[in-house]
């Protein structure tokens, strides 16, 4: 089956603005649609409690993963938070480690021990998930002041949410990166709500592309709920950073269809709000337009379809039949003073 999608999509190359192929198209609807199913299931896993704790789905949200994947390059590094099992799979890690992970399994991609909120792949540039709010931001900007002092032309993304951007940690790290010119593009998922509260009620700035003027950042607000404006934003972007010129900042207004996490019931909105984003529903839109205007046939369209689904299902196999760690790797993994020996109390 595999075979047959590469035969259909073709090769994806990274065109400059307004100019899209069939081959990008059917990527898009690809990454976009397997991040939808797989969310789907694992809401299905965790309402049999085959998954516990803390889990936040990126579902409404899938068109930013799907610019990400035709904007950025693989020698790229990506860095963001706990809503991050969209972006990894749009970073290449498969849907069977993902979804092992989600159950605690051996198999997962940081082995059981991380869960949902803290994926991570050195393999795919992926530097996680991260469980604390607006921890990642100064994470990302250290990792750019790397890829600047090691002399590439990679930068790094450094992703966060509405709620992040009124972290103290986000003004040191864009002073600091403006300062010194780092390769760091900055970008706000700003879905609307920091967990239950809107950002009208916790900011007087309601239009978060601004708080990058006060560094002279070059910042913009991005339609989050289509590829294509995602990937037109995202290509200027890297293509101001990669030239030397320092930072740039994204805000990308998405929505999220659930709750904060799995137990939130999302009472703080409408229905009609909630009604009114579902009729730009980003998956169900790319699919359309790509039958409507004759970009691909139905019958290619159903065929990815079907192929992800038998992908998705297949993860949740390989999850199911895997094992949990050993005990003994809880002593696996970790820093101690036996490594680091000239560290001293």
């Amino acid at each position: 089956m595999a075979e047959v999608l590469d035969k259909i999509k073709g090769d994806v190359k990274k065109q400059p603005t307004g100019q899209y192929d069939k081959a990008m198209y059917l990527r898009w609807l690809e990454i976009m649609y397997k991040i939808r199913r797989f969310e789907e299931k694992g809401l299905f896993a965790y309402s049999q409690q085959k998954i516990r704790g803390f889990f936040h789905v990126y579902i409404g949200q899938e068109a930013i993963a799907g610019g990400l994947v035709s904007a950025l390059r693989k020698e790229d590094k990506l860095v963001t938070a706990y809503r991050q099992h969209g972006i990894a799979l749009s970073r290449g890690l498969t849907p069977a480690s993902c979804m092992a992970e989600l159950y605690g399994k051996e198999t997962g991609c940081v082995k059981g021990k991380g869960g949902s909120m803290h994926f991570f792949s050195s393999e795919h540039n992926y530097f996680g998930g991260n469980g604390i709010v607006g921890a990642q931001i100064p994470i990302g900007t250290g990792i750019a002041f790397a890829e600047k002092y090691k002399g590439t032309d990679n930068l790094c993304v450094t992703m966060f949410g509405d709620g992040a951007a009124r972290q103290g940690s986000l003004y040191e790290s864009f002073n600091m990166a403006m300062t010194w010119k780092l390769p760091v593009l900055y970008i706000c998922e700003n879905n609307m709500y920091a967990m239950g509260t809107s950002v009208t009620r916790t900011s007087n700035v309601h239009d978060l592309a601004k708080i990058g003027l006060a560094f002279d950042m070059p910042s913009e607000s991005v339609d989050g709920m289509n590829p294509e404006s995602v990937h037109e934003a995202l290509l200027r972007a890297a293509t101001h950073i990669r030239a030397g010129n320092g930072p740039y900042y994204l805000e990308i207004e998405t929505y999220r269809y659930k709750g904060h996490s799995v137990s939130d019931p999302a009472k703080y909105r409408t229905k009609e709000e909630l009604e009114s984003y579902k009729e730009k529903d980003p998956v169900l839109g790319i699919q359309d337009k790509i039958i409507k205007q004759k970009i691909a046939s139905k019958k290619e369209v159903d065929t990815i379809i079907e192929s992800i689904n038998a992908e998705i299902d297949a993860a949740m196999e390989f999850a199911e039949n895997s094992s949990y760690p050993l005990p003994s790797e809880l002593y696996e993994d970790n820093y101690t003073q036996k490594d680091y020996p000239y560290i001293t109390d």
